[in-house]
């Protein structure tokens, strides 16, 4: 079989990627025409750093949405002549070239990481969004009111971090509790948090303008409830939300391990930010608790929190790929880098065709290295502030 070298390799794929570039490219201009209307992601470009962080992360993210552009097969489809092909191998009869080769399986090596990217951009930043909606709907309280709610609320985060992360996960993930109505209860009680918060925090806002209060709440549940019934019973009517049951089981297993970090980390901003003259301003015109703590309180907490949700969607990224690669993650089939580099780690795998377990392993090591640039940059903006 015949290989179009690395120059030919390096190209093609320049040339497979040319949504991403435009995509880029577009993004650079928005910043360098309105990057001072633009805030904080504005800001971010005054650095290296953060100009390396938002590009990588923007790079693995538009890949995601123009997968199926970029990619040139279908990540789970198989070609006999593509079985443990090198990188830059041709098929004689079509002129394609497999620019990273094949695996064991004879997918296409290129095309699974592709898609890979969007598996683990859909199910990180949804399930860590979710755990710090949850985790600040509990720390919230326990940091203002104290005493007997926050001995009861630190007490079961405490239990859940005591607990060792990989044998939690094992758990949470492992195939045979699906079986159960666990996860799906689980589900059930850590998904309509979200909701209720949102719904808190619209009426605590507008409570004096009850027309544009209804609107809100009516919004938020109707939204909320959508999104709740593809997530936890698969039954989105419009068939836009929806989750294989294993991928529930891996959503529910990162929301539950990962909410008591946020839980402690929103429990200590709000027992510092309670003393500040601007709570006590609010307390004097007579705003209820929720109020101070949803519109006076979390907002100036922002900067912390906004630096530990990139850390630790960095964090569940590898999480995702540490599962996959012990086969608690997705399905064999699925073509998320953890099942990729488990496939190519296999002792005859990785002596003889190392890209099939090394070309996923950079893909994720890439990801999480521009997570915690951005998240540097953004410590270094909030330090600012």
């Amino acid at each position: 079989m015949e290989t179009i070298g690395i120059f030919g390799i390096i190209i093609g794929i320049i040339v497979r990627l040319w949504p991403v570039w435009i995509a880029l490219a577009a993004l650079l201009v928005v910043v360098r025409l309105y990057g001072k209307r633009l805030g904080l992601f504005g800001q971010l470009f005054d650095t290296s750093i953060g100009t390396a962080g938002v590009l990588i992360c923007a790079f693995w993210v538009f890949t995601a949405i123009f997968a199926d552009v970029v990619a040139p097969l279908d990540p789970r489809v198989q070609v006999a002549i593509m079985k443990n092909a090198v990188p830059g191998a041709v098929d004689a009869e079509n002129g394609m070239a497999f620019l990273l080769g094949g695996d064991h399986l004879a997918r296409d090596v290129f095309s699974r990481v592709v898609y890979g990217a969007r598996i683990v951009l859909t199910i990180a930043p949804a399930a860590t969004l979710i755990a710090l909606l949850v985790g600040s709907a509990l720390g919230l309280p326990a940091g203002f009111f104290g005493r007997r709610i926050d001995a009861v609320l630190s007490f079961l985060a405490n239990l859940v971090l005591a607990f060792p992360v990989i044998l939690l996960f094992y758990l949470l993930v492992t195939p045979g509790i699906m079986e159960t109505a666990i996860p799906y209860a689980m589900a059930g009680v850590l998904f309509i948090i979200p909701i209720i918060f949102f719904c808190v925090m619209f009426v605590t806002r507008f409570s004096a303008r009850p027309a544009q209060m209804w609107i809100y709440v009516a919004a938020s549940l109707i939204i909320g409830f959508w999104i709740y019934s593809g997530l936890v019973f698969d039954a989105d009517p419009l068939g836009i939300i929806s989750i294989e049951p294993n991928e529930l089981n891996i959503f529910v297993a990162v929301v539950f391990a990962s909410s008591p970090g946020v839980f402690r980390i929103v429990r200590g901003l709000v027992m510092d930010i309670i003393t500040r003259d601007y709570v006590a301003a609010a307390q004097t015109r007579g705003e209820s608790p929720w109020y101070i703590m949803l519109w006076e309180i979390l907002p100036n907490a922002r900067g912390p929190l906004i630096v530990d949700v990139c850390l630790r969607i960095g964090y569940t990224t590898i999480l995702l790929g540490t599962l996959g690669f012990f086969g608690l993650g997705m399905g064999p089939e699925s073509p998320d880098w953890g099942t990729a580099i488990k496939d190519g780690s296999k002792v005859a795998q990785i002596r003889l065709y190392p890209w099939q377990g090394v070309v996923p392993a950079i893909a994720l090591m890439s990801l999480v290295l521009g997570l915690n640039l951005l998240a540097d940059s953004l410590r270094e903006e909030s330090l600012k502030d």
